[in-house]
């Protein structure tokens, strides 16, 4: 699939990162892009715009990221979901891969990160 029909749902509750990812998305070329500020509003955005791909912070108000996956997942438990998140504990990763993350990356971080899950999920 090329990057201009390429759907992506970014959910963070910080408008700064979900900027920043935007705008490193936009330098990949992907600007297909939709923005939620918590887990329940991306849970909204995924049932409505079915993006092919989710980028999902874990600390978010109303609804933890982990428990957003879970739900994302019971929706269409092929969703690939990559969690985001400054929260780099090992506990974490581990609940969000085993809640069905597909991947994790930290923050900050790099426009290649980015590029490398894309490449990986973009098919």
């Amino acid at each position: 699939m090329d990057s201009k029909n390429f759907k992506i749902l970014i959910a963070d509750d910080s408008l700064l990162a979900r900027k920043k990812l935007k705008d490193c998305l936009a330098s990949l070329d992907y600007t297909n892009i939709i923005e939620a500020k918590d887990g329940t509003e991306a849970l909204e955005q995924y049932k409505s715009e079915k993006p092919d791909l989710v980028f999902m912070d874990i600390v978010m108000p109303k609804q933890f990221g982990t428990d957003a996956v879970k739900d994302i997942l019971t929706e269409n438990s092929e969703a690939v979901i990559i969690m985001v998140s400054s929260v780099g504990t090992k506990k974490y990763i581990q609940d969000s891969l085993k809640a069905g993350a597909k991947d994790f990356i930290s923050k900050p971080f790099t426009s290649s990160q980015v590029l490398s899950v894309l490449e990986r999920y973009n098919h």
